[in-house]
């Protein structure tokens, strides 16, 4: 693991029991944070993920929240400053996809999808930095995706949520630099642990491979690639960086 070292901070990882969460968080553990790490399904003791932080020598501390719920995202809030006076980074990672057509596509799908993808990571943002701009330090990093800048096909309110997020982070990052907090967000291209592909559900071998033949670097995306560049952007290498948005896709958008 490259050592950007983020020793003794404390880094609020959201959507971390699986996946990039999880990626980030063990990251950031071996790079001297303790994590306090929140997830809809965030087990109170056992999981995979404090299991990997307490085995690299720093603490976890668990909790759950609902994010498509203002009452519990309220909740968990409120429970985390009174537990928690100081949080040094804060990775807005949960996020959630429904895929429909933009004809079809729901209240229903759409709400769901703004209240986690945008409306919870602002308030998570809002809420916590104002504890950063007491303190003069932070550094916050969302995940974006790729439909930042696209518009994908059947998640109309993925991509209108991740591109959202793109601008969100660079409101933030232009209003708090002044008083030491950065501000920025990473977007991973295709990822081997996302959702069964559509090759693996289909069995289509030409599909996988006419997609990796679209990335120069010629595979996927791992978590642990997105990981090490959350690293980066928390700790003190990426020191001058703020209001910019990391692209990890294997050079896909460079095409």
């Amino acid at each position: 693991m490259l050592n950007f070292r983020t020793e003794n901070k404390i880094a609020l990882v959201t959507g971390c029991s699986s996946g990039i969460g999880m990626a980030i968080a063990i990251e950031l553990a071996h790079s001297g944070a303790d994590i306090i790490g929140v997830s809809n399904d965030m087990p109170e003791s056992g999981s995979e993920v404090s299991k990997a932080v307490e085995a690299a020598g720093k603490k976890f501390y668990p909790y759950v929240a609902d994010f498509s719920n203002r009452d519990s995202l309220y909740a968990f809030l409120n429970k985390v400053k009174a537990d928690h006076p100081r949080i040094d980074i804060i990775i807005n990672n949960a996020g959630h996809i429904m895929r429909e057509p933009a004809a079809t596509h729901s209240d229903e799908y759409w709400d769901l999808i703004i209240n986690i993808n945008l409306d919870a990571q602002f308030i998570i943002t809002r809420e916590l930095g104002k504890r950063m701009l007491e303190q003069k330090y932070g550094k916050i990093v969302f995940t974006c995706s790729l439909l930042s800048f696209q518009g994908g096909i059947n998640v109309p309110g993925y991509a209108a949520s991740k591109g959202a997020v793109a601008s969100l982070l660079k409101a933030f990052a232009n209003e708090w630099a002044p008083h030491g907090i950065r501000v920025n967000a990473v977007a991973p291209g295709r990822l081997d642990t996302a959702s069964p592909s559509r090759a693996a559900k289909s069995g289509d071998a030409k599909y996988m491979q006419a997609m990796l033949d679209r990335i120069p670097l010629h595979r996927l995306a791992t978590a642990e690639d997105v990981a090490e560049a959350v690293a980066y952007l928390a700790g003190p290498r990426g020191g001058f960086v703020t209001g910019h948005t990391i692209v990890i896709d294997g050079g896909l958008t460079a095409y």
